[in-house]
């Protein structure tokens, strides 16, 4: 239960992060690539072996890593360009909601059970991760040209998902979860690295430390996002339907009360009521394992 509640604390720092950015005017993109670096910096530090640059790439896990960093800055932009064109609240609900794909997945290519609590729990959940996500009382407003925008941030943010809970089960050591961790985030950072260099190739890059300090900042929770997360697959506690459902709704959960508590957010009834079917949701999902 630990790993599961830290993973969700340290999404939640994500939220956090990420709402100081507009309050001080950080660069996303540049403190995301300095980000990637940071996360990457403590898993190695995390790492309880000797890490030997030469042996990675002998991992079988190593370009299963290397798809997902690039994976990772893909949906990344897919995102920024989706706020762009349709807000905020729309990235929010692809981007939560894609929580359908990993758990469609547990179920089919796990076996997970599905008894009723937990078909009841996976459907409030993902009505309560609708109602909070949304903070506008017409809801989305989504132009049918730019509808492919939050597709491919839902799908791409379902693969990710599910291709960590593939790959940590199938490839990676208990001890390696650090070492695995970092590598994606390498991976990420290259190319990230190599946008950075188009932007200033194109003179569209400046230097700031405030990028710099923010990607710090967002590295660390970041690193221990996933790595609590493949902890908390590994635990046994739930089934990765169950871990996947409970993790995505209690980080809009929480990150929803943070934004009241420390950003003053004011939030509609229909807000308050997907924090409460949040609650209902992850309730459900406990009593199906513990029944």
């Amino acid at each position: 239960m630990i790993y599961l509640l830290l993973s969700v604390v340290a999404s939640t720092l994500i939220f956090v992060v990420f709402k100081l950015y507009s309050k001080y005017n950080v660069n996303t993109l540049h403190a995301i690539v300095v980000n990637y670096f940071v996360a990457c910096l403590s898993g190695i530090i995390g790492y309880q072996g000797t890490v030997e640059l030469a042996v990675i790439p002998t991992f079988d896990w190593f370009y299963y890593c290397i798809a997902l960093g690039s994976l990772f800055i893909i949906v990344f932009n897919l995102m920024a360009i989706t706020t762009q064109r349709s807000g905020l609240s729309v990235v929010s609900v692809a981007t939560k909601m894609s929580v359908v794909i990993p758990i469609m997945f547990g179920l089919l290519y796990y076996k997970d059970s599905l008894g009723i609590f937990k078909v009841l729990g996976i459907i409030l959940a993902l009505v309560a991760v609708y109602l909070a996500s949304v903070k506008k009382k017409d809801g989305l407003a989504i132009q049918p040209k730019n509808l492919i925008f939050p597709v491919l941030v839902f799908l791409g943010s379902g693969i990710i998902d599910t291709s960590i809970k593939y790959i940590e089960g199938t490839f990676v050591a208990e001890n390696d979860v650090p070492l695995f961790s970092a590598t994606i985030f390498f991976a990420a950072f290259c190319l990230g690295i190599l946008v950075l260099l188009v932007q200033k190739a194109q003179g569209k890059f400046q230097f700031q430390w405030k990028n710099i300090v923010g990607g710090i900042a967002l590295g660390v929770p970041n690193y221990f996002s996933i790595f609590f997360l493949v902890k908390a697959l590994r635990s046994g506690l739930f089934e990765s339907s169950g871990i996947f459902t409970i993790n995505n709704v209690a980080i809009v959960m929480l990150s929803t009360l943070v934004g009241i508590l420390l950003f003053k957010e004011k939030l509609l009834l229909k807000n308050w009521i997907g924090i409460c079917l949040a609650v209902v949701s992850i309730l459900l999902i406990a009593l199906e394992k513990w029944i």
